[in-house]
Formats: structure tokens, sequence, C-alpha cells
């Protein structure tokens, strides 16, 4: 009888028990919802360029802070000689263009990176790739009888392989007419040399 006592006492004692832990069950947590900090593009500018199949140039711009200050790095990818190099260049100005050309015809690819230096003023900076290795080509400023008048706006463009620049100045006879200046840009040795388009 003291047997079926003690029994019949610790079962109640073990019921009671798992009562308990079955009653301060945990409330499944509030998952929230966290939303996803959307980051602004690092790269300023970039652009792929396919000289050919195998061999890619990209060009990418960065900077924090003013827009017209930072840096821009050439990067070689020459796949079918298992050949990559890079080139980091400091700038003044902001890369809105960039595109490749071999003007003096000597089978090595000219990079031409087109900057705008002040709010309408542009500018080029080149770099032949020669062996994988980038030698910049100084592209001459305008002279000034070119800058007679010159108030910016540039546009290069190519036209028949050829690199051409041109841009309004105003007129010396009527200061209220504006008209448009071109030079044509010939590259041989790695110097370039200019002639007005009439």
């Amino acid at each position: 009888m003291k047997l079926q006592k003690y029994t019949l006492q610790h079962l109640l004692l073990i019921t009671g028990m798992l009562f308990c832990f079955a009653c301060t069950e945990e409330k499944p947590k509030e998952i929230k919802a966290e939303t996803a900090k959307v980051q602004k593009n690092p790269f300023r500018f970039y652009k792929d360029i396919e000289v050919r199949p195998g061999l890619n140039f990209e060009i990418v711009s960065w900077g924090k802070g003013v827009d017209s200050i930072g840096g821009y790095q050439i990067l070689m990818s020459d796949s079918v000689r298992n050949n990559y190099r890079s080139a980091a260049v400091d700038r003044k100005g902001i890369v809105i263009d960039a595109w490749n050309m071999d003007l003096d015809n000597d089978g090595n690819p000219e990079l031409y990176i087109q900057l705008l230096s002040k709010k309408t003023v542009s500018d080029l900076n080149v770099f032949e790739c020669t062996r994988g290795d980038f030698n910049k080509i100084s592209f001459p400023p305008l002279s000034t009888s070119q800058k007679k008048g010159y108030t910016g706006n540039d546009n290069f463009f190519i036209k028949n392989g050829d690199l051409f620049r041109s841009f309004p100045v105003k007129d010396n006879a009527d200061s209220t007419k504006t008209i448009t200046r071109t030079y044509q840009y010939k590259l041989s040795g790695n110097s370039f040399s200019t002639s007005e388009v009439k």
C-alpha cells in the first residue's frame, strides 16, 4: 500500500512537471523583413570595348566626392594569348566616352578616352596598346589661333576611319553668329598633326 502511494505521488509529480514544461513553450519569433540597402554604382563610367574576338578593353571610372576628380582604369583581357594587363590613370574631368581606333594603321589599337574637363570643354586621353603595354600618346591642345572664339561644346567624331573635332566659334564679323570649325587629326609615329577642314 505504501509503495502504491509513493508510485502514485511520483506519477502525479512527473505529470505536473510535464504540464509545467508544456506551458512554458516559447512564442515563435517575429521575422522582420529587412529592407535591402540599394548601393550606388561605385563606377561613374564603364564601357567594354571588343577590338577583336578574345581581345577586350574595359574602361572603368571611379571617384568619390567631386565628379571631376578621381581616376580611371583600363583593363585589357587578351584571352587568346592569356595576357591580362591594366593601367590606372588619374583624371581631372568626367569620362563621357571611350572608343578604339588604329589611326596610324600600325596594327596596334589605340584607346581614346573622352573627358569633360569643364562644363563644356572636352579633351582626349589616348593610349596605344603595344605588346601588352599601354603607351600614352599626347593629344594636342588647341593652339592660340584655334581657340579664337572658342566656346567649348566639342564634338569628336570618326568619319571614314579618320578622327575629327568640331566646335562652334563666335564669328569675328558678327558676334551674334556662330560658325562651326572642324579639325582633322592624323597620327604618325605616336604624334598627332592637325589640319582645319574648310
